[in-house]
């Protein structure tokens, strides 16, 4: 299936109840889903995925961050995302832990969320299966995986890499 290649990078960030922060989205894609902030790289510039996750930090949620204050914890593609695009992910764990919840922002509004209450949150269908449950598992270690996407809904996936820590 010929479509556009999106890269993106997604931002775990935690407060110090380790609680994390996500964004109730106001566009596309996701809208009105939670999920951790973020954006697509300025790919027509050559930006880095860290260069990104740091602007991104700093235009969505305030923060000033370096490359040293992420933590690279996952790759996803996935193919075909609801029929629109192929997405290449990288998703950081910001190692600074956040002291304030940050104001709505034109992407949507924050909110910080235990472990336990992502489960009633209305989180894209691909971080519920697999993503979060993942992130979870390779917190400190690292992850690679691959989704394609069906048009009927199902997502067929594939862990390309898996480095788990003890204790992560």
């Amino acid at each position: 299936m010929k479509l556009p290649y999106k890269v993106a990078t997604l931002l775990y960030c935690f407060n110090e109840r380790d609680d994390v922060l996500l964004l109730e989205r106001a566009q596309e894609p996701n809208r009105g889903r939670w999920s951790p902030c973020g954006g697509k790289l300025h790919t027509d510039v050559g930006e880095s995925p860290y260069a990104c996750a740091c602007r991104e930090a700093r235009e969505e949620i305030g923060l000033a961050l370096t490359p040293g204050d992420l933590r690279l914890t996952g790759l996803v593609s996935e193919h075909g995302y609801q029929g629109n695009a192929h997405w290449l992910m990288f998703l950081f764990e910001v190692t600074r832990r956040l002291t304030v919840q940050p104001p709505p922002h034109a992407e949507g509004r924050f909110a910080f969320f235990s472990r336990a209450q992502l489960a009633e949150l209305n989180l894209p269908a691909t971080d519920r299966e697999i993503i979060w449950p993942w992130f979870w598992r390779h917190r400190g270690g690292f992850f690679a995986a691959h989704c394609h996407c069906h048009a009927d809904g199902r997502n067929e996936w594939t862990i390309e890499e898996s480095v788990i820590r003890p204790g992560g």
